[in-house]
């Protein structure tokens, strides 16, 4: 209760001062665009440069997974396989479980 009545004069507070400081809070907005434009800006040149950093790499050619390679990933894929068909089973007897303790099965 005291959470509820502090935030409602909080936001009063914050809406008065609003409304006598408008200009002031025009100017702060303004003010804040340059600095997020040059954030934002360079967040974009750091992710970009890595991206194509990332596409040098790839461009440059990786080798072909040998044989030995081939075979673990084979394995791996069928257990993956398996293990999707134990979550889905999984799933079905919750669900059932589910329905039948709320009284729809």
């Amino acid at each position: 209760m005291k959470t509820l009545i502090g935030g409602a004069i909080a936001v009063l507070l914050g809406v008065v001062g609003l409304a006598v400081f408008f200009g002031e809070f025009l100017d702060l907005l303004l003010g804040c665009i340059p600095p997020v434009l040059l954030l934002g800006g360079g967040l974009a040149l750091y992710l970009g440069f890595d991206e194509l950093k990332d596409s040098w790499k790839n461009d440059a050619g990786t080798e072909a997974p040998a044989g030995d390679d081939k075979a673990k990933i084979a394995e791996l894929e069928k257990e993956l396989a398996i293990g999707e068909e134990k979550a889905a089973l999984v799933a079905r007897e919750v669900l059932h479980r589910v329905k039948k303790a709320l009284g729809f099965a």
